[in-house]
Formats: structure tokens, C-alpha cells, sequence
């Protein structure tokens, strides 16, 4: 069942078409994001920046990290964490402003969800937003843009054939990213 993605993977990739950057921590994923950025700007509207979710909101500068194990003889623990700096105002007012970015928005309250998405949308001027709720985050999302909202999820026969999320995904923001290319 994996072959075609990995099929499809490597020809994206030796087609120059893809560029994967592994990172280990948040400052490195940061400077090479910006990078990456400033290299791809010259490029314009073909570029697409897909941002996929942020694995966390939070985290615990290198600097406040204890030199030695935190003995538990010492009492319970309080952590103090920061909030992640949000890159997106950056990446899209000055790295690569001309680019195709997409954010991920992710609510375990199905309620707020779209507001959130929307507020994203508004504050940080990019172009998508790919909306999901976290129970149902493998099988159903809603790609959210300025003008509209289209959900898309799986059915129970994609579903059975074990298809991905995420291809349909793909599949959309690529329609989205060509059309956004072609009003440039």
C-alpha cells in the first residue's frame, strides 16, 4: 500500500520538486526555515510552503535546561515553559512574500475551530489554512481560505482501501497553488 506514496516521493524529490529538511530542535528547524525562505523567494508564486502542525505551542529554552538529572528527592516539579515563536508573520511578510504558504490549525473543540482558522488567516496574511478537529484528524479536515471553506474526508470505501488524508490534501493545495500561481 506504500508503494505509490514512496513511488511518488522519490519522483518529487529527484524532480527537484520537493525539499524534506530534517531538523532536531526548534531553533535549528527556525534558522533553516528562514533559510530556506530567503533561498526560495527569488521563485515567487511557485513556491508553496506547507507547515505542516507544530508539534507543540511550547518549550523549555536550551538555556533553562538543568546540567544534571532533576533528582525527585528534591519534591515535586514545576516547569515553566515559553511559547514557540510564531514564524509565520516573518516567513510571509519578509522571507518569501510572494509565496503559496499553508498553516495547520489544530482544536480538540470543533466549535472554535473555524473562528481560529479564520483568525490565522487574518493576522499572519497567508493563503490556507488546513483545518482539523484532533479526534477526527486522520479522516476528515477543512481546507480554510479567505473566501471559503471546503471540507474534505474519507470515505468509508477510502477508508477500507487505506488511503491517507493527506492525499487528498495534497491533492487540493495543488489545484489551489496553480491556480494562485496563474492570478500572479
Amino acid at each position: 500500500a506504500l508503494l505509490p506514496a514512496l513511488r511518488e516521493y522519490r519522483r518529487a524529490t529527484e524532480a527537484g520538486a520537493l525539499l524534506a529538511i530534517e531538523f532536531t530542535g526548534l531553533a535549528e528547524y527556525l534558522a533553516l526555515l528562514r533559510a530556506a525562505a530567503r533561498a526560495l523567494a527569488p521563485l515567487g508564486s511557485s513556491v508553496m510552503f506547507y507547515l505542516a502542525a507544530a508539534v507543540s505551542d511550547f518549550y523549555i529554552p536550551a538555556s533553562e535546561m538543568p546540567e544534571h538529572k532533576i533528582q525527585s528527592s528534591e519534591g515535586p516539579l514545576q516547569i515553566t515553559m515559553k511559547m514557540v515563536p510564531k514564524m509565520l508573520s516573518p516567513l510571509v511578510r519578509d522571507w518569501a512574500p510572494e509565496a503559496f504558504v499553508i498553516s495547520f490549525k489544530l482544536e480538540t473543540d470543533p466549535q472554535i475551530l473555524l473562528e481560529k482558522s479564520r483568525q490565522a488567516l487574518e493576522k499572519y496574511r497567508h493563503q490556507v489554512v488546513v483545518a482539523n478537529v484532533l479526534e477526527s484528524r486522520r479522516t476528515s479536515v477543512i481546507i480554510v481560505t479567505r473566501d471559503s471553506q471546503t471540507p474534505l474526508s474519507l470515505s468509508d470505501e477510502e477508508l477500507a482501501q487505506g488511503v491517507e488524508i493527506e492525499e487528498k490534501i495534497v491533492s487540493y493545495l495543488q489545484g489551489q497553488h496553480t491556480a494562485f500561481i496563474e492570478r500572479k
